[in-house]
């Protein structure tokens, strides 16, 4: 299953670099999902995050407190005029890919999140898919108040 969610920002280039970081992904998140990481990555932009490897699992909470999955972070790419790319698993999703797209333009900034998925048991994806899409909707929801931005 694949979806996108996208809002026009009002925020500078500085302040759009705090979309890519854990503290930020935490903050769109809240309050019905948090993401552990490593205190080596929490601390370091995505930027900073190699790509093509590995880099570590987090436990996905529920209300930032009941484990529901545990998420393996892999970066494809990662860019920090344009995103990144992100090809991940899960013990849920067998396929977890989430592109984030920036389109800098002065003061204002299009972010765009396509996320694509395969569930490990194929028919948890017609349950996951609206729970997914809520949460990315909630996500920029989040961003259209930090940002005074509007939808796409």
């Amino acid at each position: 299953m694949k979806f996108e969610v996208s809002s026009n920002l009002e925020i500078s280039p500085e302040d759009a670099d705090g979309l890519l970081t854990m503290q930020g992904v935490n903050r769109e998140l809240s309050p019905f999902i948090r993401m552990t990481a490593p205190s080596e990555w929490s601390s370091k932009s995505i930027f900073e995050w190699p790509t093509g490897k590995v880099l570590f699992s987090s436990w996905i909470l529920l209300f930032g407190i009941l484990p529901i999955d545990r998420h393996t972070f892999f970066f494809q790419a990662i860019d920090r005029q344009r995103g990144f790319s992100e090809a991940s698993s899960s013990l849920t999703n067998k396929i977890w890919h989430h592109r984030r797209d920036l389109h800098r333009n002065g003061t204002s900034c299009r972010v765009i999140d396509t996320v694509e998925f395969q569930c490990r048991l194929p028919l948890l994806a017609y349950v996951l898919g609206p729970v997914y899409r809520f949460i990315f909707e909630h996500r920029h929801k989040v961003l259209r108040s930090c940002y005074n931005g509007g939808a796409s």
